[in-house]
């Protein structure tokens, strides 16, 4: 989560690398190597993060109007292995793997959003997307994820308000209506932002979601704006 300037862009087909981090697809795993220097309180974060997708998916949605803004699972449902040398931390499990690209800041598109991902049964995977845009109506998608790659639509079930987050931030979700959504861990609270563990029924299984919920409303605030620097610094020369 650091800005760095072009001279510190190397990329090729197959590896990216961002200042003193890069990641490498070999066709199999994506391996991400991480050194850098956390913030606010300065230490050191380094080691590999390998992931293996249990099936990839091709599958871009445009999530803005005139295309500014897509989404693309990639690796709905995946495994993980993480080996940190800095601190001496390793675990392995379950994972997501996802991008989204733009051509202007998301505050300049969209209001706010709630998105959850979660795994099913027969090595399936879903996500759930309720979009507040801007200019245009709202846009709710949903879809399943086979292990072949196969996309199939998913209409979403009934909305769920969740409690807020301690910054305020609104949470929604959606669940079957016999099956009550209930936050369970809130796992990142930060003022524009939260990430959540969410227990709630889909196409009649329970499920655990991982759910987001992101204002760009208050995220374009003067007082977010200025809290920036201090959680993703710029290091424009190095």
């Amino acid at each position: 989560m650091t800005e760095r300037g072009r001279r510190q862009l190397r990329q090729d087909a197959s590896s990216l690398r961002i200042g003193s981090s890069g990641m490498h697809w070999d066709g199999q795993c994506l391996t991400v190597e991480i050194d850098e220097i956390t913030v606010p309180w300065p230490s050191s974060l380094a080691g590999v993060v390998r992931l293996y997708p249990q099936g990839l998916v091709n599958h871009p949605v445009e999530l803005a109007v005139q295309g500014r803004h897509r989404w693309s699972p990639i690796a709905p449902r995946a495994r993980v292995e993480v080996a940190l040398r800095r601190p001496d931390l390793r675990w392995s499990g379950s994972a997501y793997f996802d991008s989204n690209r733009g051509d202007a800041p998301l505050e300049q598109a969209f209001r706010r959003w709630d998105w959850s991902r979660m795994h099913l049964s027969n090595r399936r995977s879903a996500v759930l997307y309720d979009i507040e845009r801007l200019g245009d109506e709202p846009l709710s998608l949903g879809m399943t994820f086979d292990e072949d790659g196969r996309v199939t639509p998913l209409a979403p079930p009934p909305p769920v308000a969740l409690p807020k987050s301690a910054w305020g931030i609104a949470r929604r979700t959606r669940s079957d209506a016999a099956e009550p959504a209930r936050l369970t861990r809130t796992l990142v609270d930060a003022p524009f932002y939260a990430r959540s563990l969410v227990r709630a029924g889909l196409l009649g299984e329970p499920v655990t979601a991982y759910h987001e919920s992101l204002s760009l409303q208050r995220f374009d605030t003067r007082w977010v704006q200025a809290m920036l620097p201090f959680r993703m610094p710029r290091r424009v020369g190095r």
